[in-house]
């Protein structure tokens, strides 16, 4: 068995492009010990991924230019990054949704709005749950 990788190193990518989520998910996961990249969109998401090499990655699924699924999609389509779990985001609830995230290769899909326990949980889950520095 692999051990999980030091919990410190763990960073996590936040794209979204409400504000107020941003900051919400930057609070929770600052306070669960995960660093933590922001990005306002895809685009800016496909840049600052280079850059940083997340964990994990959060996606808002309704955003201007370039949406969560097609973010999703293009993350999963590299090779470089086709192992980072890709998590979306919706307010959106339905199957349709759940499907079509499934489909582009999301490891998960929440709901929005999400409590601090259901993040940290689900980001725990889908990092073999190796938790931020303490």
């Amino acid at each position: 068995m692999i051990p999980n990788p030091p919990a410190q190193n763990l960073t996590i990518m936040v794209i979204d492009d409400s504000n107020t989520i941003r900051r919400s998910a930057e609070i929770f996961l600052t306070q669960g010990g995960y660093r933590v990249v922001l990005a306002e969109d895809g685009f800016d998401a496909l840049a600052k991924i280079h850059d940083y090499h997340p964990a994990l990655v959060l996606c808002d699924l309704m955003m201007p230019r370039l949406d969560g699924y097609q973010t999703c999609a293009l993350i999963k389509k590299n090779p470089q990054f086709h192992a980072i779990p890709v998590l979306l985001l919706s307010s959106r609830d339905g199957l349709f949704e759940r499907a079509r995230a499934s489909m582009v290769g999301a490891a998960a899909y929440l709901t929005k709005p999400f409590t601090q326990d259901s993040l940290l949980a689900a980001v725990r889950e889908h990092t073999g749950g190796a938790q931020g520095a303490q």
